[in-house]
Parts: structure tokens; sequence; C-alpha cells
């Protein structure tokens, strides 16, 4: 045998490049390989990658500049596994970033990666696919595009994987997404919340804080309550509040059962299985004041409804709060004055606070927290509406001065209800005038004066239960209250317009106040208020009426009677009709015109001033004043003799309702009452005396008025005459208790005057 000769091996064909061993360490260069139609460099360069982003921001920054997030959203539709999972993790941790995100939802890739939440795909595809859907989801569009393709359903299936970082990446994008009401509802078609629940009893607690979370904001829909207490997650809750170890869960649970505790089936149920005491248990000896706000949110929601109302009474919730008032953390307080504000609907409970509460939410309107001192207001304004014995307790514990102090503050809620609190204290008489030592009324300047409707409206309120004493009004007008409470008469809101009339009528009690209203063109408003059918109000007309009631001169001139409620007094004067919107110029201003040929104004005064009346001659003291032509009550007399006709009548219509007349060239005559001389002077010869006469009145005038002298202060013409007849009738007839007897001896007073009396039958 020969020998055997070795074989040569064969050399590669000239087409095949040969293997290259390549190590990079420029990350552009390995985003260039991602292009590589190579499954094996696509993989490697996939891996380098994802372990460049996870070491920080700033390489997530530098991998989006170099551009490689465009050719790595082609890799997650790779027929390779590894490929498409190494892409699928990348984007996970890239997704993290804000920028990546935006060009992620311009690239539209959110189909590309639901897709990888098939069930069919690995379980670290589905960890890292979820985890860039919950870190995208954190974003609005996001949420939408998540929906629009069909994201929602297999995030919920991922609930149930056995792998907790899915878990914790698909409930956190569900929580996301419970932002939004539509996958709210989206959820409960899907039947979510019961894998939820499921969540709760997990190892890790990220994942049952997580899962609380979302029940808390999809519990505020009705359905969804009901769904979690047919499948006894309130024993889940439960269980969470008396697990000590589970401390850190206690102020989610407490916000999932204050949704449910809205629900009064659930809280019948809570109720019935011990869970309510525990709760308010637990709530009052809770040292975390998260977790007191929280279980005292929970009481308030609930308290809206009047059956949990009944059944927080029954178990003494009033207790716990008045306890939790206590507490040194703001946000408690707050928490707790707002659950006693929702309480106070109840009667009971209402009655509770009367002893125990109500010292502690006046102290609670000294804080320096502005937002406590506007809970505790509205908690003392709910406990004394309605309630004379709260506002009492009030008055009584010095509740008065921080009130007052209150209404100074910046805060619009806490200004009304402050006035809310001191007008239902001034409902009671014996606490009203006691209110006027703190200068309420002062204080009530800035209310009116504010731009916020429900602030003014309780001024207004505040005013008109304030202004029923003539100390009030006084200050009131002092202060210059008055013009701000006639502007809001203008206010286009109702109840401000309301409550505005409603303190005007209050406020015109008195006559002095009354005319300083007028002439601040309250009459005027409420007038052009009245004539608008969806502005009045039956307080707008009440107003009104007051108003001329207490000005029966302008009354007498407007509506051409009075009424026999309407007793006239020293210094009313007839000036004759005028038309609506004409104003009636004040008696000095009439007095100091010129006299012309039109219908005199007639005046009754019997008062007497403090100015001496000049010395005159018999017939003419008292038909001289202030430079004007004046008929005197002599002249009357004289005319009664020559049977002149009287009308003493309750509502007896206006001698001069002919014709309106302008306000100028008048002249004034000083009658004894709302008479007209009707008798006729005869001869000519007497009526040229008389023309004289009134010259020489006229002429008076320089020497009355004192020339070159100083101005006086003006006091309106007096009639010593109708003073006498007004004191002998008066004398004649009070001692009689008969009113008939009292007509026929006033009808005798007139000594063979023809006299027509018309009077109310005795």
């Amino acid at each position: 045998m020969g020998k055997k000769v070795k074989k040569e091996a064969e050399p590669p064909p000239k087409d095949v490049f040969d293997p290259l061993t390549i190590e990079s360490k420029k990350a552009a260069t390995v985003v260039l390989m991602l292009n590589s139609p190579e499954e094996e460099i696509l993989a490697k360069a996939c891996e380098a990658i994802y372990r460049f982003a996870l070491k920080g921001e700033e390489n997530k920054a530098t991998l989006l500049e170099l551009g490689a997030v465009e050719p790595l959203t082609k890799l997650l539709t790779h027929e390779d596994k590894i490929v498409r999972r190494n892409a699928t993790m990348i984007f996970g941790i890239l997704a993290s970033n804000n920028d990546v995100k935006k060009l992620l939802r311009e690239l539209d890739v959110m189909n590309s990666i639901i897709a990888q939440l098939a069930p069919e795909e690995e379980v670290v595809i589905h960890e890292f696919a979820s985890l860039c859907l919950a870190n995208m989801s954190a974003e609005y569009t996001s949420k939408v595009q998540i929906l629009e393709h069909g994201g929602l359903e297999p995030l919920v299936r991922l609930l149930a994987s056995p792998d907790p970082d899915v878990k914790k990446n698909s409930v956190e994008c569900i929580y996301n997404l419970t932002q939004d009401f539509q996958c709210r509802a989206a959820l409960q078609e899907l039947n979510a919340i019961p894998p939820i629940l499921d969540l709760l009893k997990s190892e890790y607690p990220v994942i049952q804080l997580l899962a609380l979370k979302t029940l808390g904001i999809i519990t505020n829909d009705k359905e969804a309550r009901t769904t979690l207490r047919d499948n006894q997650g309130v024993d889940h809750l439960i269980k969470i509040l008396e697990t000590k170890e589970l401390n850190d869960l206690h102020i989610e649970a407490l916000s999932v059962i204050a949704n449910c505790l809205e629900d009064m089936d659930t809280l019948v149920l809570i109720q019935q299985t011990g869970g309510l005491k525990k709760l308010l248990s637990f709530a009052e000896n809770s040292t975390i004041p998260d977790i007191q706000k929280n279980a005292a949110k929970a009481i308030t929601k609930a308290a809206y409804d009047p059956e949990n109302r009944k059944l927080f009474h029954e178990q003494e919730v009033e207790k716990c709060l008045v306890a939790l008032l206590g507490s040194e953390n703001d946000g408690t307080k707050i928490a707790a004055s707002q659950a006693i504000s929702a309480m106070c609907e109840n009667t009971g409970s209402k009655e509770f606070f009367n002893n125990q509460g109500i010292p502690q939410l006046i102290l609670l309107l000294k804080s320096d927290s502005e937002e406590v001192r506007e809970a505790a207001s509205l908690a003392l304004a709910n406990l004394t509406t309605c309630h004379p014995a709260n506002a009492k307790a009030i008055a009584e514990a010095d509740g008065v001065d921080p009130l007052v102090n209150i209404l100074s503050s910046r805060r619009d809620g806490a200004v009304a209800n402050a006035a809310t609190v001191l007008a239902n204290v001034a409902m009671q008489e014996p606490l009203r005038t006691g209110l006027q030592s703190h200068g309420v009324s002062s204080a009530l300047l800035g209310p009116l004066r504010s731009a916020n409707t429900v602030v003014q409206s309780k001024a207004a309120l505040t005013v008109a239960a304030t202004a029923c004493d003539v100390e009030a009004r006084t200050e009131l007008r002092n202060s210059g209250g008055l013009e701000p409470l006639v502007e809001l008469l203008r206010s286009k809101h109702d109840e401000v317009r309301r409550h505005a009339s409603w303190a005007v009528m209050v406020c015109a009690s008195d006559e002095l106040t009354a005319v300083e209203l007028c002439k601040l063109g309250a009459l005027d408003i409420l007038e052009e208020v009245n004539l608008s059918v969806s502005r009045k109000n039956k307080f707008s007309e009440a107003a009104y009426n007051k108003l001329l009631n207490n000005n029966l001169s302008l009354k007498y001139s407007l509506t051409g009677y009075l009424s026999s409620s309407n007793i006239i007094s020293d210094g009313f004067y007839d000036y004759g009709r005028i038309n609506p919107g004409t104003k009636l110029l004040p008696l000095k201003d009439l007095c100091l015109q010129e006299p012309s040929d039109q219908r005199a104004v007639l005046l009754v005064n019997s008062k007497s001033s403090d100015v001496s009346p000049p010395p005159s001659t018999e017939g003419k003291s008292s038909d001289v004043g202030y430079g004007r032509s004046i008929s005197s009550s002599s002249s009357f007399r004289r005319a009664s003799k020559e049977k002149t006709n009287y009308h003493f009548s309750t509502g007896f219509g206006s001698p001069t309702e002919e014709k309106s007349e302008p306000p100028s060239g008048r002249t004034t005559a000083l009658s004894k009452g709302t008479t007209k001389e009707r008798g006729s002077r005869k001869g000519r010869g007497r009526k040229e005396e008389e023309k004289v006469k009134e010259e020489e009145e006229v002429s008076t005038l320089p020497k009355l008025m004192g020339e070159g002298s100083p101005e006086k202060e003006w006091y309106p013409p007096f009639d010593p005459d109708f003073h006498v007849y007004v004191y002998e009738v008066t004398k004649s007839i009070f001692p009689i208790t008969n009113i008939k007897e009292q007509i026929e001896v006033l009808a005798s007073q007139f000594s063979g005057d023809s006299v027509i009396i018309t009077a109310p039958h005795p």
C-alpha cells in the first residue's frame, strides 16, 4: 500500500465575507448597526443599547440625538424573537424620557407596543412592553392612543400574570388611564375590579398601593362601588385597616372606603359587620394626620345622604369629629370642620355640637391658617342656621369678635360664612343688641363692596338682620354703608338684589335713614327694578313702599294719596303731582325760589325753630318766610269762617291732580294740613290789598336774612296759629277713648264751619 496523502482544505468561496469581530466603544457606531440585515448583529446592538440606556437619563437623551429611536421602532415587528424582545426592552427604558415619549407619539408606534402584550409572547416582553405603556400613559394624548388601539383589555388580562413586575406595570398603566372617565366606563365593561382586588393580597406593597389608588378613582362611580361590594371588597379594605403592618396603605384604603360610604347599601353592610365602629375608632386613635384627615373626608362624603347621617349619628360620630378638631394638623382640622358642616343637616347632631364642638370651632376662627378659619366658619354657619340655641352658644362663647375679624379676610368663602353666622345670631333680639358693641355694621362695609356675589348677598342679608335697631342703622349710615347697599340694588344677581332690597326695607324704618337712601337714589333704582317682571321681587316692592312711607311728601306727590297708616308730621309739604322719575326738590330749594304764577306749595309746620321769629304786625306774623310769598294759616282761618269745606280723609286725592307741573317757579303756602282754600275773596280792592301785602312780605327778605351777614342755618317757615290750634284740638281729643266721640269733638272744633270727615269705622 502506498503512503496516504493528506487532503488539502478547500478555500472559502470567493463571494463569502470572512467573519469579522468588531469591538465598538462608541454609541454612534452601535446605532448605525441597527440598520443591519443580520439578526445576530441586531440582537447584539440592541443588547448593547439597552445596557447603555440603563445607566441614566443623559444616555437616553444621547440615543435620541443619535437617531436611535426610529430604527428601533422598526425592530418591534421584526421576525426574530430575540431582536423583537431586545427592542421592546429598550423602549421600556427609553419611554421614561419626555422627549422620547413625544417622538414615539409622532411615530405612531402604539399599536406595535400593544401587540407585544399578546398571550403568546414571553414574560420578559410583557414586562417591558407594559413598562413602556405605563411610562407613556402619564400624558393625555398617549392615554387616548392606548384606548383607541385597544390596549386596556390586554392590560387587564396581565393583572393575573405570575410575574410581579408585569402586574406592577399593568396596574400602574391602568391607574394612569383611569384619570379619564371613558377609561373608567371601559374598565367596568371589562370587569376589572375583581383582578384589581386580588392585587390587594400581593406580597409587594407597591402593587397593593397602586391597586388601592386605582380603586380610589374607579369607585367614584356607583356601578363600581356595587361591584366592589359584591366581590367582598369592603372586607379586604377593613382587614387592611386592622393590620398595623400595612399602615402605609391605610391612607389609600380610607380613600376607597370614603367612596364606598356614599353608597347606602355599602354603609349598612359596614355598620352591620361592625366596620363603622372600627373605622371611627381608627380615625380617632390614629396618630397619623393623613389617616385622620382621610377618615374625616370619608365621613363628609357619606354624610351628604340623609340615611347615612342618621346611621352616623347613631354611631356617635360627633364625638370622633370633635376629637379631630383638636388635632395639631391643619388638614385634619379642615376635614373635621367640613364633616361637622355635613352632619349639621341632622337635628340631633346640631344639638350635640351645642355643648361640644362650638367652643372648639370658635378657637379655630383665630387660627393663623385662612383655610382653617374658612372651614370653621362654614361649620358655624351650618350649626346656627335655623337653630337659635347654637347662635346663642356662639355669642356666649365670645365668638362674635373673631367672626367680625373674619369679615376683613381675603378669602371670600370665609367672609360669606362669617356674615351668615352673624345674621343668624342677629335673628334674636337680645343677641342683636349686643352685636352693636362689636362694630358689626362698620365691618360690613368691605363685604358690601366685594365683587363676589355670594359675599354681597350674605353681607346684605346680615344688614337686614342687624339693622332692626336704631343704633345699628345710625352706625351703618355714619360709616357710609348705605351707598354700597344701594348699589347692590342694581345687581343682575337675583339673590343679591333680593337681599339688598330686604336690607333697604329694614333700614328705611326711620326717617333719617330713609331720606339718606332716597338721596343715594334707592327710590329711583327700586322704581326701575319694579317695572321689570324678571327683576322685581316682593322685597323690592316692600322696600319701595317703605321708603315712600318715610317720605310722605314724595309719596303724596307721586301717588296723589296717603294711606290710613301714613301720619303726616311737621315739615310735610304738598308740591302737587309729579310724574314717575321726576325728582321732588327739597323744601329748602323750593322756599328759596322766586315767586311765580304757579300753584303754591302747601307746607304743614307747627314746630318752631331755635331762631326767634321776626317781629311783625298782627296779620303778618306767620305770613313772612325766607323771601317767599306764603299764604298763612290766619288767612285760612279767615277763609274757614266763610264756610270753606275741609276734607280730612284717609286716602284722599291730591287737590292738584289735573297736571304735573315743573319744579321751578312755585309759590309756597303755609297751611293747616292738606287743605285748599276754596272760598273766594270779594271785591277788587281786597285783591289789590293782598297784592300790596305780598310785595311787602317779599321786601322784608333782606332784613330777615341779614344783609351782608354770614349765611345762617335754614329753618322752614313756622305757623304759630296752627301750632296753637293743634294743641287745643289734641288737648280736647286725647282724653277721649271712644273714636266716634273723638270724631264728634274734632268736628265741633270748627264751630260752624262746613266739615266733611272721613275716618275708619270704630
